[in-house]
This record gives C-alpha cells, structure tokens and sequence, in this order.
C-alpha cells in the first residue's frame, strides 16, 4: 500500500495484533477500518473517542485519496483536540499525518504509560 501524501511505499507493522502502515518518508499512519478500535481497550474511551469524530467540510487542508479505495477522503475534527485527520467515505480506514494519532490517543484519555502509548512511542522512536 501506498502513502496518500507522499504515494512511498509504507511498511507493516504489528501492534498488539493490529497492523500499522507506516510512512517512513513523512511519519504519517494508516489504520485500517476496525484498528483505531482495537488500540483503544477501554469500552467507554473507545466510545467517546469514536462519538467525538465530526466530518468538517470547511477544512481547506488538500483531500487526500483513500490508499485502498482511491476516493477522496473526508477530513474529521478528533475528538476534543483541533485535529483534523482523514477518513475514507467507505470506511477502508483513516489516515493520521505525523503525531496526531499519540495526541488523539492522549486526548481518549490514555495516560502517558497507557500500553498502547508506550508500544507506539517504542516501535517509532522519536517519530510521534
């Protein structure tokens, strides 16, 4: 699969059985549909997260293509932050460019030891 931003080829990586595709070249990541999901454990944060996400359509950031599908990808406020990621309209997945998934994941709640937030700072280093 390629990177919806940059089109590099992006590498698997496996989190606590879900796989990340991970862009080297400009530190972003693909989820696909379900995985967000499964980092998150706890039901309720898992839930308000998800109930947080708001489709914007005034957002003038450039649309990118869904790397599975090729539609244009929505652009969604996360959460309670000013975030802005992408999301396929057939829910293939979501795109997070460079830190925004650690901050999204902080803003569900999860605590700096949280398990998901330390495998994700391990398996990218300095990168989120």
């Amino acid at each position: 699969m390629n990177c919806p931003v940059c089109n590099d080829p992006m590498l698997i990586l496996e989190l606590n059985q879900v796989e990340i595709d991970s862009c080297f070249k400009c530190g972003g990541i693909w989820l696909d549909g379900g995985e967000l999901e499964m980092l998150i454990q706890n039901e309720t944060e898992r839930k308000n997260l998800l109930n947080s996400f708001k489709v914007r359509n005034d957002v003038k950031e450039k649309k990118h293509k869904c790397p599975a599908c090729r539609k244009k990808m929505l652009k969604v406020k996360a959460g309670n932050t000013d975030i802005i990621i992408d999301k396929c309209p057939s829910e293939h997945g979501i795109w997070f460019d460079k830190g925004e998934l650690e901050k999204i994941l902080h803003s569900a709640l999860l605590k700096e030891d949280d398990q998901i937030i330390i495998l994700l700072k391990e398996i990218f280093k300095s990168r989120i």
